[in-house]
This record gives structure tokens, sequence and C-alpha cells, in this order.
């Protein structure tokens, strides 16, 4: 059966077979050393009758070594070529072998009331909270989770992004009517009186504009008038008209029941209603709206606003000095020092991240164990061969330098036994 070549195998596989052809050598050796013992042995027994004694040993031991390199090598490949019956058991069982050591796994390891038993006893949240709220890690956190966001960011497509965009955007602002929402809304602050603050904020925004240009009144009406009219009198029709403007503006400040904040409050109850009930009103609203929206300046703007913001997450993400890299691993260093320190939030962590690890485990432990059962089914008979044999071959060296040693010493205590009752 052919090997892995030394350079595809890993450090620790070469390491591996280093030892296991080291044992097979002293296996090898022991059975030699036996062999030429017994041809010693059995040369001088009849000269020297104690050479028996070593014969027998030097038998057994034969006999051991053999019958163990036999098992041994049974496990693994026909001995010396011969397809004897029950032997080459890996490679001719290398499925069955995979299924069970994934049922192993999945009863044994993935049970529920295990996985369960070993996180709690595990202090995961205290451990987690001790680790991230020293400085350096929860900055390292940080710092990889900004590299996953740079990633994940740079691999975006910006067309992509934008036709998302586009797309949520029309879906759930475009799509719905915007007048009954907007009626229902401006109704409700209406009736609330909700809308004055902000009609006082208009008069008196009027009344500071009027007080700092009395200028753009000149000319204003008189430049209307014939041209027959004197100057004095155009002057004093300006000036009427300021002084008119500015007394009106005062008067709606000092009068909450003013008939111009009348008039405000009938408009925006009338359109409130309308927007709700009106369809010429909410149909306006939504041709308005659609131009708006449709517009290719308002794409752009849209586009404009993705790329400003996509590079200034970019740049705060590469920048270890950053406010967003501070301000993320200084939130991870509070995360921290809440986990360490507080034995209620402890608990619910603990326990949260328990259940979720019983129910992940209860649903999907037959998936992970036929990880192992699939990957063994896939794997080629003399590969996975090899890699058991990497694995346990020396430990089974072992055994067949052992079965030489005990297999000498039973031969020399069953011939000493038979010869000295027998003779």
């Amino acid at each position: 059966m052919p090997s892995t070549p030394p350079h595809l195998l890993s450090p620790a596989d070469q390491e591996r077979r280093r030892g296991l052809r080291v044992m097979k050598g002293v296996a090898l050796g022991a059975l030699a050393a036996m062999a030429i013992l017994f041809v010693i042995a059995f040369a001088l027994q009849q000269t020297m009758p104690a050479w028996a004694y070593v014969r027998a040993a030097a038998e057994g031991g034969m006999v051991g070594a053999l019958a163990d390199w036999f098992a041994v090598t049974a496990l693994f490949r026909h001995p010396l070529g011969i397809p004897i019956p029950h032997t080459a058991i890996i490679p001719r069982r290398k499925d069955e072998i995979g299924r069970s050591l994934g049922e192993f796994v999945e009863t044994n390891f993935l049970a529920s009331d295990v996985v369960r038993a070993k996180l709690e006893s595990t202090r995961i949240a205290a451990k987690a909270g001790e680790w991230l709220r020293e400085p350096g890690n929860a900055e390292k956190i940080a710092a990889e989770g900004a590299t996953v966001a740079s990633g994940i960011l740079t691999a975006l497509s910006d067309d992509e992004v934008q036709d998302l965009i586009s797309d949520l955007a029309r879906e759930h602002l475009l799509s719905p009517e915007w007048g009954p929402t907007l009626g229902g809304w401006l109704d409700r602050v209406v009736t609330a009186d909700a809308h004055r603050g902000a009609v006082d904020l208009g008069v008196d925004s009027i009344a500071t504009w009027l007080a700092a240009n009395r200028e753009a009144f000149t000319g204003l009406v008189s430049r209307r008038l014939p041209s027959w009219v004197p100057s004095v009198a155009m002057r004093l029709v300006d000036d009427t008209v300021y002084h008119e403007a500015v007394k009106f503006t005062a008067a709606v400040q000092a009068d909450p029941d003013h008939p111009a904040r009348r008039a405000v409050d009938g408009y925006l109850a009338r359109l409130a209603d309308n927007l709700q009930h009106d369809p010429a009103t909410i149909g306006r609203l939504e041709d308005a709206k659609s131009a708006v929206f449709d517009s290719p300046r308002v794409r752009e703007l849209a586009a404009e606003a993705w790329n400003t913001a996509k590079n200034g997450l970019l740049a705060s993400l590469a920048d270890p000095e950053s406010g967003l890299r501070r301000r993320a691993a200084a939130a991870l260093g509070e995360i921290g020092e809440r986990l360490a320190t507080d034995e209620a939030l402890q608990r619910r962590v603990d326990d949260r991240i328990t259940d979720a690890a019983v129910f992940l485990v209860d649903r999907y432990r037959h998936d992970l164990a036929s990880i192992i059962t699939d990957t063994v089914e896939k794997w080629d008979p003399a590969e996975t061969t090899e890699k058991i044999e990497l694995m346990v071959g020396r430990d089974l060296q072992y055994i067949r330098l052992n079965g030489t040693i005990v297999g000498a010493l039973a031969g020399l205590v069953i011939f000493t036994i038979a010869h000295a009752f027998l003779g």
C-alpha cells in the first residue's frame, strides 16, 4: 500500500512516522534475536541440555512475535499481501468505523446534559469579562471588528447598495400614501395646539426681519404709482406700508386670539382634513413626492451621501486613534468590567449562552456528528489506514514487543513444567 510522500505530511505526522519506523525496527529486531537464539540453542542442546530451556524460550518468543505481528498487521492490511479472511479490517470497514465514531461523539459528547453541565461549570461570562476589561484586549477586539467591518464595506458593490437603498425607499416611503398619514399627524398637532409655538416663532422671525430691513420697503409700492405722484407722497406711502406691517406683526404677537392666528388654525385644520379625505389634495401630494424622489439630482445626492458615509467609515475604521475606534474599545472595556463584577449579569449571560448552546446541540447534533461520518467516507481507504496507523501504530508495535517477551516466558514455563513432570 503506497504511503504519503513526506513533504505532504504535517510536521506532527512526519514525527509519528519516524517513531513508528523506529518501533517497527525494535519489534523486528526482537523477533530476529529470538530466531538467532533459537538456532544457537537448537544446535547446542544435544551436548548441553541446559540450552533446551533457552530453545523453548526462543521458540515461544518467535511464536508470540509472529502471532502479534499477524494481529497488528491484519488491522491495516493483508499480511504478506495474502487476502486472508478477516484481515485489512480498517480499510475494509472504514465507513462503518466512521459511522460508529460519529455515533459515539453524538451520544457521549453532544448530549444536552453533558453540554449543559460543562458550560454551567465554566463561568463563561466572568472569564470573558476578566479578559475583556484589559485595555489591550478590548483594543484588539475593536481592531479585529474594524478589520471585518472594513472588509465588508469594501466588498459591497456601490451600485448594488444604492439599488437596495432605492428599493427600500420605494417600498417603505414611496409606495405608501403620505396624505392620510401626514393629515392625521397634522390634525393631532392642531387639536393639541402644538403648532402655536411654530406660529409664534414665525411671527417673531417676521418682526425681527422687519426691524432690520426697513430699506426693503423703499419703492415697494411707490414704484408702481403713476410718475406724476410727488416723491414726498411716494415716500409717505412706503413708510405707511412698512409701519402697518410692523403694527400688524406686533398685534399678532400680542394677541393670542388674533384673527390671523385663527386663520392659520383654520387653514391647518382644513389642510389636515383634505390630506386625509380629499382625493385631489392627496393626489397633488403624491405627484409632488414622486417628482422629488424620481429627480436625477435626488439620486445623485443619495449616491454622494452613500459614498461619503462609506469613505468616512473606512477612514475611521482604519485609524486606531479615531473616535469610532476609541469609543468601541471603551465600550468593550465597560462591558468587560460589568461582566467581571456584576454577578447577576454573569448569571443571566451564562444562562443565555447555556440555553442557546443546548438548543443548538439538541437541534443540530446529528448534523455535527455527521461531519465525522461524511469526512471518513470521503477518505481514500489507503489514506484512512495511514492516518490511523500513524496515530496508534507506534503503540501497537509495543504489543509485538510484549508478545515476544511474553511468548518467551510462556515457552520457558511450559517447557519447564513439562520437563519436570514428563521427564
